[in-house]
């Protein structure tokens, strides 16, 4: 009985629950405002109606994602006084205009980059167009970095604790999910050893990514041990469209010249020490070199942007505590996505690449919710003879976004795009590879939040001899998984009803 008690008692304390009910309590409060003001006067609902109708005008007119568009046209046309009132409320997927001053202080506050020789013209120029890209957003292109790519987080841990363990100057990490466990127990002793030894350890994590798994006490403890902590963009009672904003990147930085990121976060199940769904297989990667430059920015431009600091980028250069040259293995360009700023980095590159292939394009990803831009991209590719193909997972952790992953199967099928599901579980892995030469690695998924609203990060890969391994693992992979027929597809039409409907609703999901 005790225990039961206890159990309530915990779930009624929960912050998500509390935090939950008071936004149920807000949207109640709201609807019934809005339908008594409605009632009140037939010309108020006359007017809200007209205004609807110059919002519709005003969507159909603005530049923007289809799928979202579309969703919010169906949804006034049905109801179109409630309708316009929740699009002008929360329609504009923009951030919020005091994050985005905020993250352009940031930037501003650690003063100007140091200028870069480019190394773009040493390139083939079809793989040249995508660096360009970057670099005119801000992200060099680096020479002289070593790249190690991991087929499993598992390869990647042990790994990256020799790394920290070996930390003299600062430490900085980036984290969507944090959960007590083997890994973070792990790290965490780590981190609290090293600001003990004078090393700054500066950690960031995503406040609604980790709201549901994160520790008790997590931020008292790092801070009592020294670690500065900071939770991005915290999770509050309130009807907020910023809220869909979140820091979805997953970043380490040592010292200025080691530097990892891919898909994990630090959470037993993405190194297989906890069951969830099946064989979890995510894929990371660790830069030695120069190239890291570009993560440390990230770093300090974001945390900058909330903190009082002295930063300045100068301090934290890749040679500042490796006076020697670094080996060369190819060319690497990290990047990262933002809804704050005006470039839609993400979907461009994967656009890119599509473009790009003549032989092949491989791609993981656990979760397939493209638009229209991005369908026709890869059936475009698929139709011109290039090998494109997708692994997905075999066993989902968010069954209506598998069926919404599953929607798009037939078409690309059609169109000679080869689709796989894992079969030993659950790919977490984002990457691309395409022709042996250009690859890409990171945190970004193929879906609308991915793509639209979180702020995210990869590494461009070029010739590097990481690209080997990573091929290897694709080829590995399709073995181990199940390829997808129009058969199967043909099996599932009874729920295309169903599909059609996650389909309108897929920027929300």
């Amino acid at each position: 009985m005790r225990r039961k008690m206890k159990k309530v008692i915990s779930l009624l304390t929960n912050r998500l629950v509390i935090i939950g009910v008071l936004i149920l309590f807000q949207i109640a409060w709201f609807l019934i405002l809005f339908f008594s003001l409605i009632q009140y006067a037939g010309w108020i609902n006359a007017g809200f109606v007209v205004l609807s109708l110059f919002i519709e005008l005003f969507i159909i007119s603005k530049n923007g994602n289809p799928s979202y568009k579309i969703l919010w046209l169906l949804f006034i046309g049905t109801f179109p006084v409630l309708g316009g009132m929740l699009y002008v409320m929360f329609g504009d997927k923009r951030p919020s205009r005091r994050m985005r001053r905020h993250l352009h202080h940031g930037k501003r506050a650690i003063g100007p980059r140091p200028p870069t020789e480019s190394v773009l013209e040493q390139l083939p120029s079809r793989n040249a167009a995508t660096g360009i890209c970057l670099e005119r957003c801000g992200f060099p292109m680096y020479q002289h970095t070593q790249v190690q790519y991991y087929s499993l987080a598992d390869e990647a841990f042990p790994q990256m604790v020799e790394d920290l363990r070996r930390a003299k100057h600062y430490i900085f990490m980036e984290y969507f999910i944090i959960s007590d466990g083997i890994m973070w127990e792990t790290i965490k002793q780590i981190l609290k050893n090293k600001a003990a030894k004078g090393v700054e350890v500066r950690f960031v994590y995503d406040d609604l990514g980790s709201v549901g798994c994160l520790p008790k006490r997590f931020q008292k403890e790092l801070r009592e041990a020294g670690v500065h902590v900071m939770g991005f963009n915290p999770f509050r009672p309130a009807l907020s469209a910023v809220m869909n904003n979140r820091n979805h990147r997953k970043i380490t930085v040592i010292d200025g010249y080691i530097g990892y990121t891919g898909g994990f976060n630090l959470a037993d199940e993405y190194i297989n020490q906890l069951k969830r769904f099946g064989h979890w297989k995510d894929t990371g990667v660790r830069l030695y070199g120069e190239g890291v430059y570009n993560l440390t920015l990230m770093c300090l431009e974001l945390w900058n942007a909330f903190q009082e600091t002295k930063d300045r980028c100068e301090d934290y250069q890749p040679y500042r505590y490796h006076p020697k040259p670094f080996p060369s293995d190819g060319y690497v360009q990290p990047y990262c996505n933002s809804p704050f700023e005006n470039e839609m980095l993400a979907q461009e590159i994967y656009l890119d690449l599509l473009a790009q292939a003549t032989r092949y394009v491989y791609i993981f990803t656990p979760y397939l919710a493209i638009d229209d831009e991005m369908q026709h991209a890869l059936c475009a590719a698929a139709r011109r003879g290039v090998d494109v193909r997708i692994v997905t997972p075999g066993i989902p952790d968010k069954r209506v976004v598998y069926s919404l992953t599953r929607s798009y199967y037939e078409t690309l099928l059609r169109a000679g795009v080869r689709i796989y599901e894992y079969t030993p579980g659950f790919i977490h892995a984002k990457s691309y590879l395409v022709d042996d030469t250009i690859g890409v690695v990171g945190t970004i998924n193929m879906d609308y939040r991915s793509l639209y609203l979180h702020m995210e990060c990869a590494v461009l890969m070029i010739q590097c001899s990481a690209l080997e391994k990573l091929k290897l693992d694709y080829i590995v992979t399709f073995e181990k998984s199940k390829r997808v027929t129009i058969r199967d597809c043909k099996k599932r039409r009874h729920s295309r009803l169903w599909q059609a409907i996650l389909r309108t609703f897929s920027p929300l999901l």
